[in-house]
């Protein structure tokens, strides 16, 4: 069981190559990936992607590269020489508004200024070794990443099976107080009888009138429902992914506790029913927390 919540960091420094991967993720309903790097690794996005769809089955998944590459290698430069001609003409403008200022717009001017001479990134791209670097990172963030919500989702998971042995525990007061309710009913009902008619009882009527009440408040099928959708809680939850699935079975749990409360006439049952719908609930907001 993992959580869909994670963070993971990995590094590659070797050879004047230093990059860096983080991995961080949050609940989604689907796999929904977002990728931020230097642009000589966006040809490399779906490779990073099938990586990591190797690791996440689900969850908002934010991947951050950054890169400082100190190897020796002949590099280009680009000479903005549009942006060049605007500095000169700017210096003119202000010349012209203030007379008294120098005119100092020199070669050694413009070339201290950002941007007029960069590095030439229109040919750049990542060769092998920075490939490797990338997929070597990539690997250490997602195993880091891995591990988070692996420690995450048995803090879950040990949160989860607490609820549901206490919905298990509601489930057989409930079971306990049900045969009692048809029973206390016909003696309610004879008492009443016997309070209006003298002691004049029809046994047959009142036997009538109690089965036909038994029969709408009976929840057998219900509390049945309820005892293998724990047994099939227990079982799904040692497997891998199990969030949707969970998602799916508690709404079968709810079903059966709205149905219960519905056939209830009697205030234990209920009081136990509805407290049986809040633990189903809280179990329903932490399942989606879950791969």
């Amino acid at each position: 069981m993992r959580s869909m919540t994670g963070y993971g960091k990995g590094e590659y420094k070797a050879g004047g190559i230093e990059l860096t991967v983080e991995v961080k993720s949050v609940n989604n309903r689907f796999l929904d990936f977002a990728m931020k790097s230097p642009r000589i690794f966006l040809p490399y996005e779906e490779l990073v992607r099938s990586l990591v769809r190797g690791s996440i089955s689900r969850g908002h998944v934010d991947v951050f590269v950054t890169l400082s590459d100190k190897r020796e290698r002949a590099k280009s430069l680009f000479v903005d020489v549009a942006l060049a001609r605007s500095y000169v003409e700017a210096a003119h403008t202000l010349k012209g508004a203030l007379p008294a200022l120098t005119d100092d717009v020199t070669l050694a001017f413009l070339l201290r200024q950002p941007d007029i001479v960069r590095e030439d990134e229109g040919g750049a791209f990542a060769d092998e070794e920075l490939v490797g670097a990338l997929r070597t990172a990539l690997a250490a963030a997602l195993e880091a990443h891995s591990a988070m919500r692996l420690a995450e989702g048995e803090r879950l998971k040990a949160d989860l099976l607490m609820r549901v042995d206490e919905i298990a525990r509601l489930r057989q007061n409930i079971a306990v107080r049900a045969p009692r309710v048809a029973e206390e009913y016909r003696e309610k009902l004879t008492s009443r009888i016997n309070e209006f008619l003298a002691g004049k009882v029809e046994e047959q009527r009142i036997l009538t009138e109690a089965a036909v009440y038994a029969d709408k408040c009976n929840i057998d099928e219900e509390l049945t429902r309820l005892s293998s959708h724990i047994e099939e809680f227990h079982a799904i939850a040692s497997a891998e992914p199990v969030g949707r699935k969970l998602d799916f079975l508690i709404q079968e749990f709810n079903r059966e506790c709205n149905t219960i409360c519905s056939k209830s006439n009697d205030g234990e049952i209920t009081k136990n029913a509805l407290a049986m719908k809040n633990e189903i609930e809280k179990v329903r907001e932490q399942i989606q927390n879950l791969e």
